[in-house]
């Protein structure tokens, strides 16, 4: 993937090493180390300089991120993507339930990575696999990936910041009382499985999640949840913990009376665009099989 990113430097900012204005503009030190190693990737006013020189007034500083490899292990193929949104950084996509995000162990074709890795392909372009919010396999909605190192940095950082806004929709059986309020409660691994977590607050790992009931229909309740950590199943294992887990969910509910898979869907997500700072905010309704549970 190839970016160029040009900046204008301000009389607040001379003087400053290029690598010390890079570092505030959130190239992390490991962005930083790959590009010392692409030709021509740092130009001031047109002529190369290595990340220790020095910045002026009106200097035109140029970047020139050229990634040469793709993510190694993840084979190009064919899947139709819903993409919402593209430029030169990221891309926003619509995550159809019963799609993995990456190949895994017997499963070596079929993910959304798989299909991104056609899609650039088709364009004859590198692409590394950066996933910034990681849906479940039976998880639909939005999910947003980075294109390049710096956006994908970026990305994660103010994720971990919890600067990235996340609502998800989600469908419980009966009505949670009360009806909305914030769950805290640490999760961990359980013990002698790879897979599922559980409610631990010894050992576990710190977790937030505010719910909502947004409608109640024909024994079921939707709710809308926001998340301030982002921990694997995170989701699934809290509202069970509040007494009202997720129809479908194989793994810790499997009520599948009325649906067939986890009853969850990232509906909104909003942020600042990671290079330009751009508010940014998108929205997708809930899918068919969710949405007749409460018709």
């Amino acid at each position: 993937m190839e970016r160029i990113l040009e900046y204008h430097i301000k009389e607040t900012e001379q003087n400053l090493r290029i690598e010390q204005y890079l570092k505030r503009k959130g190239y992390s030190r490991q962005n930083l180390t790959d590009l010392k190693k692409m030709p021509q990737s740092i130009l001031v006013n047109k002529k190369e300089y290595h990340l220790k020189q020095t910045l002026k007034t009106n200097d035109l500083l140029r970047i020139h991120i050229k990634e040469t490899d793709s993510s190694k292990h993840i084979v190009p193929t064919y899947l139709p993507l819903d993409i919402l949104y593209e430029d030169e950084d990221i891309i926003i996509i619509n995550k159809p339930s019963g799609l993995p995000i990456h190949p895994s162990m017997n499963n070596y074709t079929y993910s959304l990575a798989n299909g991104l890795a056609w899609y650039f392909q088709r364009q004859n372009k590198a692409f590394i696999f950066r996933c910034t919010n990681r849906l479940d396999r039976d998880t639909s909605g939005l999910t947003v990936i980075a294109k390049h190192m710096l956006s994908s940095n970026i990305l994660s950082s103010m994720t971990a910041k919890r600067e990235m806004h996340r609502e998800y929709l989600a469908v419980v059986r009966g009505h949670p009382t009360p009806p909305s309020g914030t769950i805290c409660a640490p999760l961990s691994r359980k013990p002698g499985s790879i897979i599922e977590r559980i409610v631990d607050f010894e050992n576990g790992e710190s977790a937030v999640t505010h719910y909502q009931t947004v409608k109640e229909k024909n024994g079921h309740s939707l709710l809308s949840l926001h998340l301030e950590t982002g921990r694997t199943h995170q989701i699934r294992i809290h509202l069970k913990y509040l007494g009202f887990p997720l129809v479908g969910d194989y793994l810790y509910n499997p009520d599948m009376e009325y649906i067939t898979r986890q009853a969850l869907h990232c509906h909104c997500l909003a942020f600042n665009h990671p290079i330009t700072g751009k508010k940014l905010s998108f929205s997708i309704p809930m899918p068919n099989d969710m949405a007749k549970i409460l018709q």
